[in-house]
């Protein structure tokens, strides 16, 4: 294996962690070994999770968030900021393990944004990454600290979603 990669999928379209499952799904078909740790979902039961049962070993889902966060509240919930650094911990765990190929930090840019997490901690944790391991950030307004360090960024925009006009979320789209 060469280089691992630092992948950041943002923007305001969807797809962003869709793209990742996708880019792990990949992965899981050359025998690679893959981590998705997902900072903000945690309340609700989403496909993927039942997906990542039928791949497991090679693909583990690990929601670790408390669902939405409340973007009114100044400073953060102490219990959402205590989720997102024990995903972070996990990570470095992870990383310390040795065992992966891939880690995908789901929805990582909204803990960042919302005030979960400090930029600076996420990426001297990528500066240290070793060197064959891919890294996969996801999520709306990535810093441009982090956006500077990636090898591929990739920025979703809208042009249309059918939740404007009316349709509720999709089973199997949106969850």
């Amino acid at each position: 294996m060469s280089k691992g990669l630092i992948i950041v999928n943002t923007g305001d379209g969807k797809g962003k962690t869709t793209a990742a499952l996708g880019t792990a799904l990949r992965a899981v078909g050359h025998g690679m070994r893959v981590l998705v740790l997902q900072f903000i979902k945690g309340t609700w039961h989403y496909g993927e999770l039942d997906a990542a049962k039928r791949l497991a070993p090679e693909l583990e889902i690990v929601p670790m968030g408390k669902g939405f966060v409340d973007l009114t509240k100044k400073p953060p919930d102490k219990r959402d900021i205590a989720a997102a650094e024990k995903c972070l911990a996990r990570f470095e765990q992870a990383v310390a393990s040795g065992k992966y190929d891939m880690i995908v930090l789901d929805e990582i840019g909204c803990a960042m944004t919302y005030g979960l997490l400090k930029v600076e901690k996420v990426a001297e944790l990528l500066k240290r990454k070793p060197e064959k391991l891919h890294v996969i950030l996801t999520g709306r307004n990535m810093p441009p600290e982090i956006i500077d360090m990636a090898d591929t960024g990739t920025e979703m925009v809208e042009l249309k979603h059918a939740f404007r006009k009316g349709v509720k979320a999709i089973k199997g789209i949106e969850f």
